[in-house]
C-alpha cells in the first residue's frame, strides 16, 4: 500500500489542493486576499488559489507529524526576517491562517482534534493515502524503473 511518505511532497500537495478545491467547507475567507502569510513576508500570495495548497500542505504536514498545535505549525510555516543592517532573525508564520486551516480542515473531518494537539483522522489518512497511490500509478507509467518501489 503506498502511503503518502512514498510520493515526493511537491506532487501529493499538488493534487491533494485539487481535491480539496472540490470540498465546501474548506474555503478561503474574505481577508486571505490581502492577508501576509507571515510577519517575514513583504507582500501577500500571489496565486489565486493559495489558500488550498496551504491546507494540502498543512494536511500533509499533520499527518507525517501530527500531533501538532498551531505554534508548532506557525514555527514551521515561518522564515527568515530580513532586517536592514543586522542579521536575519527567524520569523514565525501567521498564526490566523494556520489557525483557520486547521479549524477548517476540522470541519470537513479531515483532521481531529486531541488534547496535546491535530492528529489527521482516518478520514484524512484516507485521502492523503489515495492521492499518493494515483501519483504512484502516475509516476510508474511515465518511468517503468520505479515499479520496484
Amino acid at each position: 500500500m503506498t502511503t503518502a511518505y512514498d510520493v515526493p511532497a511537491n506532487d501529493i500537495i499538488k493534487k491533494t489542493a485539487e481535491k480539496l478545491k472540490e470540498n465546501e467547507k474548506i474555503q478561503p475567507p474574505e481577508w486571505a486576499a490581502y492577508v501576509k502569510t507571515g510577519a517575514h513576508r513583504e507582500l501577500p500570495p500571489v496565486e489565486d488559489d493559495w489558500w488550498y495548497t496551504r491546507c494540502a500542505a498543512v494536511l500533509r504536514r499533520i499527518y507525517t507529524d501530527g500531533p501538532v498545535g498551531v505554534q508548532r505549525l506557525r514555527s514551521i510555516y515561518g522564515g527568515k526576517k530580513a532586517k536592514r543592517v543586522t542579521p536575519a532573525k527567524k520569523a514565525k508564520g501567521s498564526g490566523a491562517v494556520a489557525r483557520t486551516i486547521a479549524q477548517q480542515l476540522e470541519d470537513a473531518g479531515f483532521v481531529k482534534k486531541q488534547k496535546a494537539g491535530r492528529v489527521a483522522s482516518p478520514a484524512g489518512k484516507s485521502l492523503l493515502d489515495n492521492t499518493a497511490n494515483e501519483i504512484k500509478k502516475e509516476l510508474v507509467s511515465e518511468i517503468p524503473g520505479m515499479q520496484k518501489y
